[in-house]
C-alpha cells in the first residue's frame, strides 16, 4: 500500500511539473486506439492482415512529446521505409536472375553492403543530428524486405502493405500532435533562452548584496535560502544537450505563431553558448562568495562602488535582453547598461592605478583580483551577448519596439531627455524639453528637427 501511495505522489509531482505530460499521454492513447482499428475492423484487416502491426509500431516509436520531434521521426520513418522498400525490391529482383543457388548469396552481400555503409554514415555529425533514426529504419526495412522477399512470392504486395501502414501510423501521429494541444519545440527553446537570461540576470543583480554585506548569525536559514535561490544559474551550465535537441526538432516544425519555417534556430544556439560561458564565470564567482577564505569587509568596501555597478549593470542588460526576447521585439535598452558596465570597468581601473590596494596582503590581493577579473570577463561577455541578441532579432525579423507616448509626469533621475514641442498658455510657441524614458533606437531614427519659434 505504501508503494502505491508513493507512485501516486510521484505521478502528481510529474504532472505538476509540466501538465502537458498528462495531455501527451492521452494523445498517445488516442493515436494507438485509432490505428488499432486496422485489427478490430474486419474490412481493414482483410486488406492489411498482419502488416497492420506496423501501424501500431509506428505510433509507439514515432509519437514524441513535441510536434517537431514527431514530425522529424515520422518523415524519417516514411522516407526511409519508401527508399529501403524500393531498393529491397530491386535487390531481390536483381538477385533472382542469378538462379536459386546464387540468389541467397547475393542477397546476403547486398544486406551486408548496405548495412555497413549506412552504419558508417550514421557517424557523420550532421547526419546523426537529423537523420539517424531514418537511417536506422532504412537498415531494418531493407534487410526485412530482402530476406522476406527470398521466401515471399508477392514481394510487391508485401512492400506496399508495410509502407501503407507505416504512413498511416505516421500521419495519425502527426495530425494528432499538431491539432490536439500541440507542444512546439521552437516555443520551448525560445522560452528556455528567456529563462536562462532571467536566471543569470538574477545572480548578477544580487551579487553585490551577497558579496559586500556581512552575514548575520541570527539569519542563517534565510541566508541559506537566499544562496540556494542565487545558485539557480547552475541549470544553465547543463542546458546544452536540451537546447541542441530542441533546435533540431524545431527545424522540422511548420510555421506557428511568430516562428517562421526557416526561423534562425542556429542563432538561438549561438546566444545560448555565450550564456553558458557567462554561467561558467558566474559559477567561479560564486565559489568566492562561499569560500572559507574571506577577504575582510573593509578591503572589499574600497572597491564596492565600481564592482557593484559592473555586476548590476550587466544584470540589467541581460534583463532587458530577456524582456525583448520574450516579447520578440527589437530593443537597444540593453546597450545602455552595457555602456554603463564598461564605464564602471574604467572607473575600477583608475581606482586600482591610484594605489588603493597597496596595503593589502598578497593572498587577499590574489582572491580580490580574481573576483575582479571574473567580473570584467562577465562584462565583456555581456557585450557579446547583447550583440548576438541583436543579430537574432534581425534574423528573426522581430518587431520594432513601439515608441512610448510623451508623458508630463516627473521622470526618474536616469531618464533621457527629448525635445518635444508643446503649446504654451501665451501667444507664442516654445520648445520644452520633456524628460521621458525613450528607446534609444527609436530616438536615433527620429529625423524630425525641431526649431525654436519666437
Amino acid at each position: 500500500m505504501e508503494k502505491v501511495r508513493e507512485i501516486v505522489r510521484e505521478g502528481r509531482r510529474v504532472g505538476k511539473e509540466d501538465p502537458r505530460r498528462v495531455v501527451h499521454a492521452f494523445k498517445v492513447g488516442l493515436a494507438l486506439a485509432l490505428v488499432s482499428s486496422f485489427y478490430y475492423y474486419q474490412p481493414l484487416y482483410d486488406n492489411f492482415g498482419v502488416n497492420a502491426m506496423w501501424a501500431v509500431m509506428t505510433v509507439v516509436v514515432v509519437f514524441e512529446f513535441s510536434v517537431g520531434a514527431t514530425l522529424g521521426k515520422g518523415i524519417n520513418r516514411a522516407v526511409a521505409t519508401l527508399v529501403a522498400g524500393g531498393l529491397g525490391i530491386g535487390a531481390h529482383h536483381l538477385a533472382s536472375f542469378s538462379g536459386p543457388t546464387i540468389e541467397p548469396i547475393l542477397l546476403a552481400i547486398f544486406v551486408f553492403v548496405q548495412a555497413a555503409l549506412s552504419t558508417f554514415v550514421r557517424f557523420f555529425p550532421r547526419v546523426k543530428a537529423r537523420y539517424d533514426y531514418g537511417i536506422l529504419i532504412f537498415i531494418l526495412t531493407f534487410s526485412l524486405i530482402s530476406v522476406s522477399g527470398f521466401r515471399e512470392d508477392e514481394i510487391l504486395e508485401l512492400a506496399h502493405k508495410r509502407l501503407s501502414t507505416v504512413i498511416m501510423g505516421g500521419v495519425s501521429c502527426v495530425l494528432i500532435s499538431i491539432f490536439v494541444c500541440p507542444v512546439w519545440a521552437g516555443q520551448d527553446l525560445h522560452s528556455l533562452l528567456v529563462s536562462n537570461f532571467d536566471t543569470l540576470s538574477h545572480f548578477l543583480l544580487e551579487f553585490g548584496d551577497e558579496y559586500f554585506e556581512a552575514t548575520e548569525d541570527g539569519d542563517i536559514k534565510e541566508v541559506e535560502k537566499r544562496r540556494r535561490n542565487l545558485e539557480r544559474y547552475k541549470v544553465v551550465l547543463n542546458s546544452k544537450s536540451n537546447e541542441e535537441a530542441l533546435a533540431n526538432f524545431a527545424k522540422w516544425e511548420p510555421r506557428h505563431g511568430q516562428f517562421r519555417f526557416r526561423h534562425p534556430w542556429k542563432q538561438y544556439l549561438a546566444v545560448a553558448a555565450l550564456l553558458r560561458q557567462c554561467a561558467y564565470r558566474i559559477d567561479a564567482l560564486n565559489s568566492y562568495i562561499n569560500s572559507d577564505f574571506q577577504i575582510p569587509m573593509d578591503i572589499k568596501k574600497k572597491l564596492e562602488e565600481p564592482l557593484r555597478r559592473m555586476s548590476t549593470e550587466s544584470g540589467k542588460s541581460m534583463k532587458e535582453a530577456s524582456i525583448g526576447l520574450k516579447k520578440m521585439t527589437k530593443s537597444s535598452s540593453s546597450d545602455i547598461h552595457v555602456l554603463n558596465s564598461q564605464s564602471a570597468c574604467k572607473a575600477l581601473s583608475t581606482l586600482l592605478k591610484s594605489g588603493i590596494l597597496n596595503d593589502v596582503e598578497p593572498l587577499q590581493m590574489i582572491s580580490l583580483m580574481t573576483t575582479i577579473s571574473l567580473l570584467i570577463d562577465i562584462v565583456n561577455l555581456t557585450e557579446k551577448i547583447s550583440e548576438s541578441v541583436h543579430e537574432l532579432a534581425s534574423a528573426a525579423r522581430f518587431k520594432n519596439k513601439m515608441k512610448p507616448s510623451v508623458s508630463s509626469e516627473k521622470p526618474d533621475a536616469g531618464s533621457l531627455g527629448r525635445a518635444v514641442p508643446i503649446k504654451s498658455h501665451d501667444d507664442d510657441d516654445h520648445v520644452v524639453t520633456i524628460l521621458c524614458d525613450v528607446d534609444i533606437s527609436n530616438t536615433i531614427d527620429d529625423d524630425d528637427s525641431i526649431h525654436e519659434k519666437h
